[in-house]
């Protein structure tokens, strides 16, 4: 497992890390918000096994990366065409998780000629009139709507979860251990009570606030802006995985962004939360179908 970074043409860096079989199918796995490469850190055996070459990034602001100012979401796709090449990969597939969705969808839009296919799971989805889905979690709405509107608050917020990760990690991990994650749904408290998510949600987070926080609030922000391209366009194989009972995202908002994706199938997992990559069977299902080369869309 390797730590790299590398220089874009514009200067900044890109954070990522490789791990599997690097003579296997390449996948590149673009992490939630907040988030980092670091999401996907025990796979590395089985991405061996099934013979798969992992490539996990930091967006910008995250990580290693270097935050860019006033980017967009499709920017995201001239970064990993970039990162692609410097990796000397002609063709790979992608999978967004929640946050890091519209940017894989990003990519399946402006790079049809490098990509297999592509994995969405829990992912986030439009904003209409720039507004949260009702249907989404009280906690969620509110983070939305004070980053919009009021963003020093969260900015404050956010300063405070740094400085408890660096310098408190245990009360960190405590304060997890004893919550009881009333605004989950059961199949993602079950996954906390059990402490499956505890430990690697600490290092995931600690290291997404790494240079600061300005890449979360910015991010959270673009989040409910346009995402810059019409999703009918998109011409490259694309499947869904989503809970039926996330909270984070709600379904029903899921199944609409699906009607626009005409090159899409969606999977609705019954009971299923938002943390669907911590399911070993869904997240071997995930890799089978990216891992499969598909002709690309010239």
């Amino acid at each position: 497992m390797q730590e790299k970074a590398m220089v874009l043409s514009d200067g900044r860096k890109l954070g990522y890390w490789e791990y599997g079989d690097q003579t296997g199918i390449p996948i590149m796995l673009f992490h939630g918000t907040p988030g980092s490469r670091i999401w996907f850190l025990e796979d590395d055996e089985l991405a061996k096994a099934k013979g798969i070459h992992i490539i996990s990034t930091d967006r910008p602001g995250y990580g290693l990366s270097t935050f860019q100012k006033n980017r967009t979401i499709l920017d995201w796709a001239v970064d990993v065409e970039e990162l692609a090449t410097h990796l000397g990969l002609t063709h790979f597939s992608i999978l967004g998780v929640s946050g890091g969705g519209p940017f894989a969808a990003a990519c399946a839009y402006a790079l049809p000629e490098r990509i297999y296919r592509t994995a969405l799971v829990s992912t986030a989805t439009p904003f209409y009139n720039g507004k949260a889905p009702k249907e989404m979690g009280k906690e969620n709405r509110v983070a939305f709507f004070l980053t919009k509107y009021f963003p020093w608050v969260m900015k404050r917020a956010n300063l405070a979860q740094k400085k408890l990760l660096e310098r408190k990690p245990e009360k960190y991990m405590d304060s997890m251990r004893s919550s009881t994650h009333p605004h989950l749904s059961e199949w993602d408290r079950k996954l906390f009570n059990t402490g499956v998510l505890i430990e690697t949600s600490y290092y995931h987070a600690k290291e997404a606030y790494r240079q600061g926080v300005e890449g979360v609030l910015y991010e959270t922000q673009l989040l409910t802006k346009d995402w810059g391209f019409e999703l009918d366009k998109i011409r490259t194989p694309l499947k869904i995985w989503h809970g039926e009972k996330d909270t984070l995202s709600p379904v029903n908002e899921v199944q609409k962004l699906a009607n626009h994706l005409t090159e899409s199938e969606i999977v609705v997992v019954s009971k299923g939360g938002h943390f669907l990559t911590e399911n070993e069977d869904l997240w071997v299902e995930m890799l089978g179908y990216l891992s499969v080369k598909q002709e690309v869309f010239m």
